[in-house]
Parts: C-alpha cells; sequence; structure tokens
C-alpha cells in the first residue's frame, strides 16, 4: 500500500451523529449529507455506518446511483436539479430528487414511472429553487402527472452562520411555501432548510428534518462552530518519509529552483504532492509534523511528493511518520487559512489514490 493514507475515524463519525442528535429536537430527521464522496472521507462507501439513517442526501445523481448500487436500501435525496438525460438512473436507482424547473418536471411526468421529489424553494440563495409565491402555482403544475409524488419542500440558507437578519428573512420567506405544503399536500413528509450552520444557529426552525454537512464529519462548519456542539474531527493524513539526503549550502531544491538552502540541510522527500490535493500553493510557506517537531516545506510541492528540511530533528530515518494534518498538531482549518480557501475544499479535494484507512 503507498505510504500515503488518509485515516478516517469511524467512531469519532458515530461520536459527532450523537452529539447533533442531542442537538437537534426529538422529533427531527437527521439527513447526513455524503456528497463528494463523503467530504472526501469515503464514509458514503461504508453501508453499516449509513443504514443507520432513514435517508441520506447526495449531490448527483451518479452519486445515488453508486450508493444503491452498493446496497442502500433506504432513501436516497439528490440535493442538485438533474439533467433530463438522468432521468432513467432515477427511476431505475429508486431516487428521491429535488425539483425547481418546469421543463425536467415535464421530462419526469411524461416518462410515466412513479418518483418522489422535493420542491426546491428559492429563497434567497440565488442559485436555483421556485419562488414562494409561486407553490402553488408549481403545486399544480405537479398534480398533472400522476406519476410523481410531493415528498419534501427545502430551501438553502445563504448564510445562516454570518447573517442573522437575512437568514430570518429566507425562513420566513421559505416558511409561506412550507406553510402551503403542510395544508395542501398530504403526501408531504420532509420539509427542511438546516444545514450544518443552520443547525447550530436557527434551532426553532419550523422543519422536521436537518441536512448536517461537515459537522458529521467534526470539522467547523463556520468560525466559532465548535464552542456551539461537541465534535471528534474524523480524518487524519499521513504519509511517510521515502528518502533523506543531506546537501550543501547554495543547493537548489525543486522545481523552478524557488528555494536554495542556505546552509547544509538534511531532506527528506514525502511521497505526497499537489494531484493528491495537497496544494502548491502550500510551497514554501508551510510545514509538517515529523518525529515531535514542525518542518518546513521548501521547495515547490511537486505532483506526487514534497521536499521538507529536517535538519532540527536529532535522529529521523526513511519510513517516519509524516504528518499533513491530525486535527491536534496541525489542524485543517490552519491548512485551509493558508492556502485562503474553506475547510471544505481542502478535505473534499484529497484524491482517490490516498487510500482511506477505516478505523474504530
Amino acid at each position: 500500500m503507498r505510504p500515503t493514507i488518509m485515516e478516517v475515524d469511524l467512531n469519532a463519525f458515530l461520536y459527532n451523529i450523537n452529539s447533533i442528535r442531542k442537538k437537534v429536537k426529538k422529533d427531527i430527521e437527521i439527513m447526513p449529507v455524503i456528497k463528494a464522496n463523503a467530504y472526501g472521507t469515503y464514509i458514503n462507501t461504508r453501508l453499516d455506518m449509513l443504514e443507520m439513517f432513514n435517508i441520506v442526501a447526495v449531490a448527483t445523481v451518479d452519486e445515488g446511483t453508486f450508493i444503491r448500487k452498493l446496497g442502500y436500501k433506504n432513501d436516497i435525496f439528490v440535493l442538485n436539479q438533474p439533467y433530463t438525460t438522468e432521468i432513467e438512473s432515477i427511476m431505475e436507482n429508486n431516487l428521491i430528487i429535488g425539483v425547481s424547473s418546469a421543463s425536467f418536471l415535464d421530462a419526469l411526468g411524461n416518462d410515466g414511472r412513479n418518483v418522489k421529489i422535493h420542491i426546491e424553494i428559492g429563497s434567497g440563495m440565488g442559485r436555483t429553487g421556485i419562488h414562494p409565491n409561486r407553490i402553488e402555482e408549481y403545486v399544480n403544475l405537479v398534480k398533472q402527472y400522476k406519476n410523481i409524488l410531493i415528498d419534501g419542500v427545502y430551501t438553502h440558507l445563504s448564510s445562516p452562520d454570518t447573517d442573522e437578519e437575512y437568514t430570518k428573512k429566507q425562513l420566513d420567506s421559505f416558511e409561506i411555501a412550507a406553510e402551503y405544503c403542510r395544508e395542501n399536500i398530504p403526501t408531504i413528509r420532509y420539509i427542511h432548510s438546516c444545514a450544518s450552520n443552520g443547525i447550530l444557529n436557527f434551532p426553532d426552525a419550523k422543519c422536521n428534518l436537518v441536512r448536517p454537512g461537515m459537522l458529521i464529519y467534526g470539522y467547523e462548519s463556520s468560525k466559532g462552530a465548535l464552542e456551539k456542539i461537541d465534535l471528534k474531527p474524523v480524518c487524519k493524513l499521513k504519509s511517510k518519509i521515502i528518502l533523506l539526503k543531506t546537501v550543501k549550502e547554495g543547493t537548489s531544491i525543486g522545481y523552478g529552483r524557488s528555494y536554495i538552502t542556505k546552509r547544509e540541510t538534511k531532506v527528506a522527500t514525502v511521497p505526497i504532492g499537489y494531484a493528491d490535493g495537497f496544494r502548491r500553493v502550500l510551497s514554501n510557506k508551510w510545514y509538517v509534523y515529523i518525529n515531535g517537531k514542525k518542518c518546513p516545506i521548501i521547495g515547490s510541492i511537486c505532483m506526487d511528493s514534497f521536499m521538507a528540511d529536517v535538519t532540527e530533528l536529532d535522529n529521523v530515518n526513511t519510513g517516519d511518520e509524516v504528518i499533513i494534518w491530525d486535527n491536534e498538531n496541525i489542524k485543517l482549518e490552519e491548512i485551509a487559512e493558508c492556502c485562503d480557501t474553506i475547510n471544505y475544499e481542502i478535505m473534499s479535494t484529497i484524491q482517490n489514490r490516498v487510500p482511506r484507512i477505516f478505523v474504530k
């Protein structure tokens, strides 16, 4: 096995689910968001973790198809408006889909096979969804097709972590549509608006389902989130030293000679690079943790490896563990800040050629 791995703690995942259950009201269903290979953790491949939920959420039809073929038998909800070319897969795999397009709805209805949908309301995200004042019109459009059952109504909150006033306006707007659905659609099961930050900041939203994403993996969904809920990070990204060498002062390291040694330097080569999702922007300004010490990255990060200065280590050998992040010595959020991005992006873009090792 390649020495670079992502270690995924399933007990931490279960701990986080339990913490979320304590946070929300007892009658609220939890629908975990396991899109993008469960934010890069690949927990979406673990039926033993998924089967505790009555419904899970994915972003695409392909993601839902994968989980269905894996053997998951409960409900799968596709968050994003699909394409008409995906209708065959939707039907074959019994997926529930979010819709807000009249043309897609028409294609779905003319297919003739039974399907469940959630109507997406555009309450202020500016992405997809129908205006809440159009809910009656859209429901009447759905009713033209006897094969389509309205199973839910939902919306996306754009800034529940940063703008309380705007979020309240979104929730009030969404409630117009939700109330109509409660009163006029007997088949409706789920009303949902809150993802991770909504769960933490708007616990009184009038919904019966929540969509936790980053929280179930134990990381901050926004700055200060971990002060509001007790979570355990599930991932550690690690590698090993594959080569050690000592070079003279004035030696260039890596592509473009972006680093020149200022002294005799002991250099470690580590087999993880930007093709694995370890950002090139970290070149010459970040560090890794080896044998209890921070070791600076030197030279430009390569596609498949990078180099670190280990001169200060008293004892270092090939095969020694290299910590990229472990949530203790180096936090995922710190790396994200150095890359001028968010932890979501860093975690979800670790590539599939990095093996995921599940531990319990």
